[in-house]
């Protein structure tokens, strides 16, 4: 019997500079963060409509391989959206790194992914 429920979840991506890459997710993805963690600061949460994006720093040099690199399209995570077009629109006025633009998959689902400063492929797409 199930004793327990799952009540979130959230992807966690190695990043090279923490404060880097959480100004990113504020100033071109819309997100928001009350915090670092560590001294000098290797952590932090970015949220956004109530969902979180884990950023935690990589050691100096250690390599950052973004997912579709090893395979094709592949991303490091995925979002579903009520409105892509204007979160597109959004983004792109924001001067996010759009990585492939607005379009409608084989698998029913209308997407498009940003990269983030690391490579990261992050994609947003809404059901239709």
């Amino acid at each position: 019997a199930q004793t327990s429920k799952l009540i979130g979840s959230a992807p966690v991506l190695l990043v090279a500079d923490v404060v880097k890459a959480a100004n990113y997710y504020r100033d071109q993805l819309g997100f928001s963060y009350d915090r670092f963690w560590g001294e000098p600061p290797d952590f932090c949460m970015v949220k956004r409509d109530g969902f979180i994006v884990m950023l935690a720093q990589a050691h100096p040099g250690a390599p950052l391989t973004p997912h579709w690199k090893i395979v094709n399209c592949m991303w490091h995570a995925y979002f579903w959206c009520d409105d892509v077009e204007a979160l597109h629109a959004e983004f792109v006025k924001r001067g996010a790194k759009i990585d492939y633009g607005l379009g409608i998959k084989p698998y029913g689902i209308k997407e498009f992914g940003i990269q983030d400063l690391d490579g990261h492929d992050v994609a947003f797409g809404q059901r239709i």
